[in-house]
């Protein structure tokens, strides 16, 4: 009668195949650990240990490291939305700039490079004002921030914030 074959597995080979069976790719995995940061600064920010300055400083770093085109989106962006909502509080999210009303992020800017997309993305989140009837747009592919698309940025985050 033959021996029995170990059909037990090494746990690190286990473990490798789940995270490739989950579906993730690097950059959503790298998202996830990003957000596992942040979620950890902003405990240590609500124990009294860091201020907005903070997440300001996180979301000037996040902007730099972005390649052109994003980075000039990205920059203007940030100042588009210090100027339309000043009462926002800049943060990141999922490692991407982001802006939030009282602790819940309300937008967010997200490179086109970051998930090798063709267009970077400016979204809302559902805590944003901008319920229209039963269907409305809350994220937008942004290819270029030319001066009648950030009127109507400007608008729509007037209108989030209200």
């Amino acid at each position: 009668m033959p021996a029995e074959k170990d059909t037990t597995k090494p746990a690190k080979a286990v473990a490798s195949r789940i995270k490739k069976s989950a579906g993730f790719s690097e950059d959503e995995l790298a998202a996830m650990k990003e957000r596992s940061r942040e979620l950890k600064a902003e405990a240590r920010r609500k124990r009294g240990k860091a201020g907005d300055d903070e997440g300001e400083a996180d979301v000037l770093s996040k902007i730099a490291e972005m390649k052109e085109p994003d980075r000039g989106m990205a920059t203007r962006l940030h100042a588009l939305i210090k100027e339309s909502a000043p009462g926002l509080t800049a943060r990141t999210w999922y490692g991407m700039p982001a802006y939030a009303k009282e602790g819940k992020v309300l937008c967010y800017f997200q490179s086109g490079l970051k998930f090798k997309s063709r267009y970077a993305t400016f979204g809302f989140s559902d805590t944003a004002k901008l319920d229209d009837g039963t269907f409305w747009p809350v994220a937008f592919a942004l290819k270029e921030l030319t001066p009648s698309v950030e009127k109507e940025i400007a608008a729509l985050l007037k209108q989030a914030v209200s």
